[in-house]
């Protein structure tokens, strides 16, 4: 797979007439996924200025610091026919944008996540030019997946399910959540990624809190332990997996009922994916088992979120959304049971809608795995 197919060249052609169709002259793209997503250049975010300037009707070009064109020339950016032009260090970029903006500038889109002293500096050098959300923009072209995208996705998540899968080498009775995370970030690396972006061990009532990280708190035995974890790949494309372990003695009783409430649900959800329908409805299909078990309250979050370049992205798969799935659209399907001050469980894969279905791309056993 190569970045060609990854980052292709006619990306930047269609954001050109997406901004024009949005009533936008240009879009300006600082670090970050939707920089990365048209010209496959994953630029450092810092103070020196970087910015993809995207006029709807004139040439890209792409503000770098001088320190880093090398590696803007080195990225899949010049492919693309983005032109580079660098500012020395302690100059001022912003005359760079404003002459890669070429003519009059009436409406820009922002970048949705950057730094606050650049949006004032660009408001400052286009005082009488509206800012909008380039994301308004860029959504549309990124919530399908190309073949390519999937491909990446689907490397992410058997690179991932291989961590899973090395799970008891780790997690036993008397190490702390923080020594088995230590030792899973470590994992999730050596299976391919660039980085581990999140590990969460939690055991017992920590499982009970679905963001809760790791602690200093040693296993028990017997005790429902919550691992979600996920990094970023060479690509740039993202993995996330949960599984809920026990280790070292049999689950409480009470546990092993919601658990089997839990899989049912998420594989009733797994399965209602396919094109037209609705993503609440998919939500619904894990949700409303679980609250006919008598466990509504205790599922505290949406089903799932969008995955790609960003750990979270569009589509949202919550009540509320009424937007129809549709093929290349890859999200998680992840509903969960929390018992305060007991213990809870997460079972989470990610799928992608096809033309006719869906298909997981974590295929590790969704069963209460114990160690």
């Amino acid at each position: 797979m190569g970045t060609d197919e990854l980052y292709p060249a006619d990306r930047l052609a269609a954001a050109r007439r997406a901004t024009a169709a949005a009533g936008l002259d240009a879009l300006l793209l600082t670090p970050g996924s939707d920089l990365r997503y048209l010209t496959g250049y994953d630029a450092h975010a810092g103070e020196r200025l970087t910015c993809l300037v995207l006029p709807a009707d004139g040439e890209p070009t792409l503000v770098v610091p001088t320190l880093e064109r090398p590696a803007a020339e080195a990225s899949p950016a010049p492919a693309t026919g983005v032109r580079i032009v660098d500012h020395a260090d302690g100059t001022d970029p912003y005359p760079l944008v404003r002459a890669a903006l070429g003519g009059p500038v009436a409406a820009v889109g922002l970048a949705d996540r950057m730094w606050a002293e650049q949006v004032l500096a660009l408001r400052a050098l286009l005082p009488d030019a509206a800012q909008r959300l380039a994301g308004d923009v860029l959504r549309e072209l990124r919530i399908r997946k190309s073949p390519a995208e999937v491909a990446a996705l689907a490397e992410a998540g058997a690179a991932i399910d291989a961590v899973h899968a090395r799970m008891g080498e780790w997690l036993r009775p008397g190490r702390t959540e923080a020594q088995v995370a230590t030792d899973i970030a470590a994992a999730i690396r050596a299976a391919g990624h660039v980085t581990a972006d999140f590990v969460i061990v939690a055991g017992g009532p920590n499982g009970a809190s679905p963001h809760h990280g790791t602690s200093d708190r040693p296993i028990g035995a017997g005790e429902p332990v919550v691992v979600d974890i996920g990094g970023t790949m060479p690509s740039g494309y993202r993995s996330d997996s949960t599984r809920t372990y026990v280790a070292g003695g049999p689950a409480p009783a009470e546990f092993t009922d919601y658990y089997a409430v839990l899989h049912a649900a998420q594989r009733a959800a797994v399965a209602a994916v396919r094109p037209g329908v609705p993503a609440e409805a998919v939500d619904a299909a894990a949700r409303d088992l679980i609250a006919d078990a008598g466990y509504g309250p205790a599922f505290l979050h949406r089903t799932g979120h969008g995955i790609g370049l960003d750990g979270h992205e569009d589509p949202y798969v919550v009540a509320g959304n009424s937007r129809p799935l549709e093929p290349g659209m890859a999200f998680s399907v992840e509903p969960g049971i929390y018992l305060a001050g007991r213990h809870g469980a997460r079972i989470e894969d990610i799928v992608v809608c096809t033309t006719d279905g869906v298909t997981r791309l974590n295929t590790t056993p969704t069963e209460l795995i114990a160690l």
